[in-house]
């Protein structure tokens, strides 16, 4: 068999719930429900992070972010009772990313889209990729386009690259698959690719198409969704930089404009699918899509989406934070039409790509995931060590610093301020709403000792006590920004 083509849809903070076919009866997504109908719904789907760089890292390199020295979103270091530490602001030059090893292997390269993981000396096409299309860093502007509708020029002029122009109108979501179909269209040469579609999409600001966004007023109103309570206020944020702000969570899906932005994205997917279909591509291409981290359901920025019964979201290290949508299609060799409990999580791509290439694997590389290929053709699930992360800053969704670990249906979390250990079933209670250390203190000691274990192996860096969290929170020093810096003195 040749090698496959291979298209990672990756979208940037889609909740595990935000797919007709993951459990959404409000978003309408017929196009990814037919591709999960096609081909494998992994309903176990892990990030590597709750949050974006660190996650973005974990895809290129198959290995584990605290392995890569990336904990946090890059530029982002909010800080609380404890300090985080410090950490890579760009992937590492030697760092071998899959697009390396792809191109090592005769296949073209395509990054598309959002990056993040680093400016000029760290971008796509400094680490395996031919061709960069809207890819960059621009400051504190890296993670999210600022604009959704052309020009797409950030505060210093400048746009990213490839797109320069933009025509009147024009919706950053619709363009980004306008490129992506281009590329598959213009290769004429027999060579398979690698195409890493990174949409900024849906991440904040939730900026839609005015009828999607009417359409889905209006089937709100006609639920009755409108009338109902979707917001609800809950405890003091963490982070000193959001000091007195109150977390909210979403409880229910009914945000039309976010509504409407996941059925762009669903439409555009459809657009890129017909065009496998149209090009005669669709049988040898190996199509995952996955979101980075969980949804924005909870914290200080709009909440927009609700990922219930998974407990907490974005930036947390519950399951909500951490759970994904998670497809997988290949129709020339995966059978469709199943869902697969087997939890699978984002350092396993690389690997699971080389397989499907049919390219000699690296464990001493990607040695946080292993190869999946099997298992999604119907075989055995593979061998592997828990799950395991590190997140030891906070977030500006309101988690703080833990870490985590998940073997088999048991997960513990580590709250890194106090020490407490959480212990959770999530074979019954993927809610974590029973936290059962009291009862099984053996199990959290056998998990934490793994935890900690593993954090020495992997070299993780832990964060530190604030010695200046009472004078700030006292107002005897000026509260820092969400980069953890505290303003310069009056007249510097």
């Amino acid at each position: 068999m040749p090698q496959p083509n291979i298209i990672v849809i990756l979208i940037d903070d889609m909740g595990v719930r935000d797919l007709g076919c993951t459990g959404s009866s409000f978003y309408e997504t017929p196009h990814l429900d037919r591709l999960a109908a096609g081909g494998v719904n992994l309903t176990q789907g892990y990030a590597a992070s709750a949050l974006c760089s660190p996650a973005r890292a974990a895809i290129m390199t198959g290995r584990c972010p605290a392995r890569v020295g990336i904990t946090n979103y890059i530029p982002g270091n909010g800080i609380g009772r404890l300090r985080g530490p410090e950490y890579h602001h760009a992937l590492p030059r030697g760092e071998r990313t899959i697009a390396t090893a792809l191109r090592e292997g005769g296949y073209h390269t395509w990054h598309i889209g959002k990056w993040h993981l680093g400016g000029a000396g760290s971008l796509p096409t400094d680490h395996g990729f031919e061709v960069n299309i809207g890819g960059d860093q621009r400051g504190s502007a890296a993670g999210f386009p600022g604009v959704y509708f052309g020009p797409w020029a950030s505060r210093d002029g400048t746009t990213p690259p490839g797109l320069e122009h933009s025509a009147p109108g024009e919706y950053l979501t619709d363009r980004l698959t306008d490129e992506a179909i281009g590329l598959i269209r213009a290769n004429r040469d027999g060579r398979p690719f690698f195409m890493h579609l990174s949409h900024y999409a849906v991440h904040t600001p939730i900026v839609s198409p005015p009828d999607l966004v009417q359409r889905y007023e209006a089937k709100a109103r006609r639920l009755g969704l409108d009338r109902v309570q979707a917001l609800v206020e809950g405890e003091l944020h963490p982070a000193l930089h959001l000091m007195g702000q109150r977390i909210q969570r979403r409880v229910l899906q009914s945000h039309a404009g976010y509504a409407a932005m996941v059925h762009n994205l669903d439409w555009n997917a459809g657009r890129l699918l017909a065009a496998l279909d149209e090009c005669g591509q669709a049988g040898n291409t190996l199509v995952v899509f996955l979101s980075d981290n969980g949804g924005l359901s909870v914290g200080v920025e709009g909440s927009p989406t609700c990922t219930l019964p998974y407990a907490e979201g974005k930036g947390w290290s519950e399951e909500g934070g951490l759970r994904i949508p998670f497809l997988v299609r290949w129709p020339d060799r995966i059978p469709g039409g199943r869902t697969l409990p087997t939890p699978m999580w984002q350092c396993d791509l690389y690997p699971t790509f080389l397989d499907a290439a049919g390219l000699p694997a690296e464990p001493d590389r990607h040695r946080d995931g292993v190869s999946t290929l099997q298992a999604l053709a119907g075989g055995p699930a593979p061998a592997r060590s828990p799950f395991c992360w590190h997140y030891p800053h906070y977030s500006n969704q309101g988690g703080g610093p833990t870490g985590a670990i998940r073997c088999g249906d048991g997960k513990l979390i580590e709250h890194y301020e106090t020490g407490r250990c959480q212990l959770f079933d999530l074979a019954n209670d993927v809610a974590e709403a029973f936290d059962l250390a009291a009862r099984y203190p053996e199990r959290v000691a056998d998990l934490a000792r793994r935890l900690a274990d593993w954090r020495r192996e992997v070299g993780a860096a832990m964060p530190e006590p604030n010695p200046l969290y009472d004078d700030i929170v006292a107002g005897r020093l000026p509260r820092p920004d969400g980069n953890g810096r505290l303003p310069a003195p009056a007249g510097q």
